[in-house]
């Protein structure tokens, strides 16, 4: 009988479900999209049990395209959308508002009352987080607030709050288990990641009982097993980590110095530091890795909020394109953008910016300017911000990077890894598996039931499908990099008064 391991894959636009053979090969995959809601204007909200269904539609559709049983599979690892939070009610598992997605800006101006209150560097210190809309508590803070009975039923310990993670091993146990992993703790400015518990300093500061938060743990570990209500009984949740750090875990980045970037509707470049927590004194966030012992591993990362979804916007909002892949055959089609930049800041501006009230900018624009420009734009907007990221990275850790390993949706672009390859003078490293954050809830999961050996077995398993090399001159490189700096003080500008 073969056996497999099946990893959840819960994204910011769609849930999916793909299953691994031992080789880290895909054997089945199914996807779903799912609504997303805009109440006011830089607000993001999904709805939870849309989330559950469609996540467990896909793994029913995945596990039916292959002609598995659940005795097949090994076990289940998880990886989300990370900092999006829910609330639900303990007894009934009803959410009592909609997910707050981590792209929501609703609370910019609770983060602005922080910094009065001098929390700024405890916040900093302790969670290795610059204090942002971006992250959970301020969104826990704010269901609380405006939903009607909240707080007083909250400190009843009658609710639980969650990461998506927390989400569905609670809906997948039927409510047995309510739990997360490091990584995901480590992004809701709750949680100490040095002493590796949550902080009742600051969940008093936002009056969050510490009773609805669950349990922390290792990314690699039993946690509980499916219900016979989901997908058959048994089956072991072994695994969990936040996108990111999954696709690190994916890439193979085990060791100190390793550097992967996932291009997705964001971009997170993360560099995995080791036992060590280095402080960022460049706009960086200190944050979990992806640990499968008790001991706590690190990482340096850089988000950039909005990369794959600028090009979303271009297909859905601007019906500029019919599908994401067209974006390079309308970008090949210029020579550049002539003289244009776009700044896709359309929820703040992160690393290694920090500013949250930026807004999406578009300058230079000319009367020769086409479609093919705007396209080219957007695309090369993604390089750009990645750039400002390493540049960073480089200065924090001390370390210039020789090679750049590539995830993600976006990375199956071409021209985008060649223009970045040129854009930041290195090797851009594509797999030939690109859905990384998944293979790394899988080896999560396949490590904590033995499906794995260890780590130098999935090692193995890594595969180059296609290597860049930068072919740029310095003195346009430069050229370029200058005018995208002035781009970004313009949406920089339209933040201040």
């Amino acid at each position: 009988m073969n056996r497999y391991i099946m990893a959840l894959d819960q994204g910011t636009t769609s849930s999916r479900c793909i299953i691994f053979d031992k080789g880290g090969n895909i054997c089945a995959m199914a996807q779903k999209e799912f609504s997303q809601i805009y109440q006011r204007p830089g607000w993001v909200e999904h709805n939870p049990k849309e989330i559950w269904s469609s996540q467990l539609a896909v793994a029913a559709e995945a596990m039916a395209m292959l002609g598995v049983e659940a005795q097949q599979i090994s076990g289940i690892g998880i990886t989300n959308q990370r900092e999006t939070t829910i609330v639900w009610d303990k007894n009934t598992g009803e959410p009592v508002y909609n997910a707050i997605v981590w792209q929501c800006r609703r609370t910019s101006d609770k983060i602005e009352e922080l910094k009065k209150h001098g929390l700024y560097e405890i916040i900093r210190q302790k969670t290795g987080l610059i204090p942002d809309a971006y992250f959970s508590a301020s969104k826990i803070a704010w269901i609380l607030e405006n939903v009607p009975g909240c707080r007083e039923r909250a400190w009843a310990g009658e609710l639980l709050f969650g990461t998506v993670d927390t989400w569905l091993i609670w809906n997948l146990t039927k409510g047995a288990v309510h739990i997360t992993d490091y990584t995901n703790a480590s992004r809701t400015m709750l949680f100490d990641i040095h002493k590796l518990c949550w902080d009742k300093e600051i969940a008093d500061y936002f009056n969050i009982p510490m009773i609805m938060l669950p349990k922390v743990c290792a990314s690699s570990r039993i946690y509980g097993y499916t219900d016979s209500t989901a997908l058959g009984e048994g089956i072991p949740i072994a695994g969990a980590a936040g996108d990111q750090q999954a696709a690190l875990f994916g890439q193979c980045c085990f060791e100190p110095g390793e550097v992967k970037n996932t291009y997705g509707t964001g971009c997170f470049m993360l560099m995995h530091t080791g036992k060590e927590a280095i402080t960022s004194k460049a706009g960086l966030l200190t944050t979990m890795a992806a640990c499968t012992g008790s001991q706590a591993e690190y990482a340096l990362e850089g988000s950039v909020f909005v990369a794959g979804a600028a090009v979303q916007w271009l297909r859905d909002g601007m019906r500029m394109i019919s599908s994401a892949p067209k974006s390079q055959e309308y970008a090949t089609q210029v020579e550049d953008t002539a003289g244009m930049y776009m700044v896709p800041a359309f929820a703040g501006m992160g690393a290694p910016y920090w500013n949250q009230y930026a807004r999406g900018t578009v300058v230079g624009i000319t009367r020769g300017c086409t479609k093919e420009h705007f396209v080219r734009a957007a695309l090369e907007s993604i390089a750009y911000q990645t750039a400002d990221v390493l540049e960073a990275m480089e200065k924090d850790s001390g370390m210039e990077l020789k090679s750049l390993k590539v995830d993600g949706g976006a990375s199956a672009n071409d021209f985008l890894m060649q223009f970045q390859a040129d854009i930041v003078n290195t090797q851009v490293r594509r797999p030939e598996c690109i859905e990384t954050t998944a293979l790394g809830a899988a080896y999560l999961a396949g490590l904590a039931t033995g499906y794995w050996r260890d780590k130098n077995e999935i090692r193995q398993n890594w595969q180059m499908a296609a290597q860049f090399d930068p072919g740029m001159g310095n003195e346009e490189r430069e050229k370029l990099l200058k005018g995208w700096h002035r781009a970004v003080k313009c949406a920089l500008a339209w933040a201040q008064e």
